[in-house]
Parts: C-alpha cells; structure tokens; sequence
C-alpha cells in the first residue's frame, strides 16, 4: 500500500481510481465493508482502490480538548487499511485551508483534478465541505457533471445496533470486551514502543513493559487481562492503563503492561497489546504497600483468570 501525504505529493499514476473518505478510526466492521466493496469496485474497473484520511481528524482540529480519544493511532490505522488490500491512502493535513474549502471546490480540486475520481463509496449521511454543506446528493450531482459515479455504503449492524467507532468507544468504557471485539471483528488494541520508564514495578514485585502511547486521549482506564505475541507466542499478563495516581506523575496517561511468568528484555520493542477483560477501575492509594498489595491481588486474579480462560492465537 502506498502513502501520500498531501494532493502535492500525488503521482500521475494515482489518478483515474476508486475512493472513499472518511476518519476510519478504528477500521471496524462497517469500515470493513466499505473497504470490501471498495476492493470490489477497483477490481471491476481496472483502477487502484484510494482512501482519503485527514490528520489530524476533523474534531480533533474543531476541538482538540473535546474530541474524542481515538480507537487507533494514524500508524496503527494505516496497517489496518493495508490488511484490508488498500492499493493507496491519500491523508490530507486537516487545516485553516482544507477547512475553508466549499464543497464544490473539495470535489473539484481533490476529487476531479487531483485523483481523477472514477467512483466514489460513501455514506449516505457524508458531510463535507465549509460548514459540512456538501453530502450525498451533492456529489451524485457532481458524479453526473464529472462523470463519476457514487454509491451509498450499506449500514453494518451487529447485535441489534449500528456499527460505529462512538459505539466502539462505549463498549470499551463499559468493560464490554465482547462486544468491542464483535464490532471491531478483532479484540481491541494498543501499540506501542517499550519505554525506559520509573522501574517502579520492580520495587513492588511486578515488572512492567512501559508502552509508549503517543495519545492526546485514550479511549479506556483502569485495569485490565491483556495478552501480547512476542516470537510468535501469546504472553497473558494483566496492565493499568490511566495516569497513575498512586505515583507521582506527569498527569499524562500511561499503559503499563506486567506479563505473567516472562523475563525476556523487551526495551525498544514494538508491543500490541489486546485487551480482554477488565478487573477495576484505577484507584489512588494511601501508600505504596498499599499499592503493592492492591498489584500483588491484581496479579492473583490474572493468573485465575487465565486458567480458566487459555488463550489461543487471535487472527490478525
């Protein structure tokens, strides 16, 4: 899959393609099957397929402090669409410009002159442009002026309710890992650089991985049963993703991964970590012996957990 950041960037080859738009955070199982009809439609038509991104998304520059934490980071999500058979992802800075754009000029100069749109898969509720005064109908009329067509992707329901990253974002503050996982169509995880951090854990009998996390926001606290591959074997463990308020800190989130029964050196390492079930909420503690017998229970109530439930190879 090819990356091109900026329609400046954008190499005669790209032109003449397939595309959808949209923040695909997450690419969950309605992206999923906007993706499939979008490899569909590439195949028919000879072309590459093309998804067009923004960083960062929309609210997050409308509204960075209220915006919502993202399921996946833009590295995370990019090998997300390349799993899914993206031949190209087009990410345009969201700024002051791209913002200040009408409708009629996003289609014209992104759309016609930039991609050569062939076809365009999209929601029927898309919104865009200044204002979000462009939407469906808007571009089935510029499809008939430009000579593109537009269809409206299917909604995606599971369990008696629409797929959606917000839908995702509530299971996860629910502790509804089932339900995280059936609309995602993958258990949930985060990725990250294993950092030097305060070695606290080592202090309090339990050695964590300090996973780099690169988030403004993260879309769950508390502590949880998680697993990671490392070599090709599944490693459970248990991890406290939250700002720690028991340590003093930066105020900033951290996840902080313990595996059980591992030892390996894991520093500078990329870990995926997929989360199961969770055991608390985060909680602020007296004292650090407090703390160590409150990580002590964590860790009891990891291993019977795991014994019960063994894990076996999730698909990618």
């Amino acid at each position: 899959m090819q990356l091109v950041r900026g329609l400046h960037n954008l190499q005669p080859q790209a032109r003449g393609c397939v595309v959808t738009i949209g923040n695909f955070d997450g690419v969950h199982r309605g992206h999923q099957a906007i993706l499939a009809r979008l490899r569909e439609r590439a195949a028919e038509l000879a072309v590459p397929s093309c998804v067009v991104i923004f960083e960062p998304q929309p609210r997050e520059f409308f509204g960075p402090d209220t915006a919502p934490a993202r399921l996946t980071r833009l590295r995370d999500k990019l090998a997300l669409l390349a799993a899914e058979g993206v031949d190209l992802v087009l990410c345009l800075a969201f700024n002051r410009r791209l913002r200040e754009l009408s409708a009629a000029e996003f289609v014209q100069r992104v759309l016609v002159d930039g991609l050569g749109v062939k076809d365009l898969e999209i929601g029927d509720d898309f919104r865009f442009g200044c204002d979000r005064a462009g939407d469906f109908e808007f571009l089935k009329a510029a499809g008939q002026r430009y000579g593109f067509s537009v269809d409206a992707s299917t909604t995606v329901e599971v369990l008696g309710g629409r797929v959606s990253s917000t839908r995702v974002r509530q299971a996860l503050a629910d502790g509804d890992f089932e339900l995280a996982e059936a609309l995602l169509g993958r258990p949930f995880r985060i990725a990250g650089r294993v950092l030097h951090g305060q070695k606290l854990g080592r202090q309090l009998d339990a050695p964590t991985a300090n996973v780099q996390l690169k988030r403004r926001k993260v879309p769950l606290t508390g502590v949880y049963l998680v697993s990671c591959e490392i070599d090709g074997v599944i490693q459970p463990g248990v991890a406290n993703i939250g700002v720690r308020p028991s340590v003093a800190g930066d105020g900033r989130a951290h996840l902080e991964v313990h595996l059980l029964d591992f030892a390996g050196d894991l520093y500078g390492r990329r870990l995926s970590v997929a989360f199961h079930h969770k055991l608390r909420d985060e909680q602020r503690f007296a004292s650090l012996e407090a703390l160590k017998a409150a990580i002590a229970a964590d860790i009891a109530a990891a291993r019977e957990y795991w014994q019960s439930h063994p894990l076996m190879k999730s698909p990618k």
